[in-house]
């Protein structure tokens, strides 16, 4: 029987996940962890508070996962500079090295991945994909 796109889509969300873990194996680094530093990447300096709403996790969460970075030395807590009862969370200059070389695997792995593509269908292929996540983050919010 030939596999369904649901089942190629788990496959390929399954291979992410083993790439992940092979690339942040012995670093302490975790996929929550990743996630939280690429939000600080993109977004920079940020509040604690800011920070939960964009990695869509509770506040608790997000203060383990600064002190885990913080302790690693991914992360610093430094005064805000308009409000002295906040304070923002920012990559230390190590960690916005490696979200550097993170964002070039990255932009290298999207060329690769598209390579394997038709160039005549690549195009149908990024409107295909995009169209499943949004339809799949649709239901996923309805349910």
């Amino acid at each position: 029987m030939e596999p369904l796109l649901l089942d190629r889509l788990l496959l390929i969300g399954e291979l992410f996940q083993k790439d992940m873990a092979r690339a942040f194996d012995g670093t302490g680094l975790t996929t929550a962890r990743v996630h939280l530093l690429w939000v600080l990447q993109h977004a920079g300096p940020s509040t604690q508070q800011s920070l939960s709403a964009l990695c869509e996790v509770t506040p608790r969460n997000i203060t383990g996962l600064v002190d885990a970075l913080e302790q690693s030395g991914h992360v610093r807590r430094t005064p805000h500079p308009t409000d002295r009862r906040a304070v923002l969370v920012e990559l230390t200059d190590d960690a916005a090295a490696t979200m550097r070389g993170m964002q070039a695997d990255h932009t290298q792995l999207n060329a690769e991945l598209l390579e394997a593509v038709a160039p005549a269908d690549r195009a149908a292929v990024e409107r295909g994909v995009a169209a499943i996540a949004a339809h799949l983050e649709k239901l996923v919010a309805e349910a």
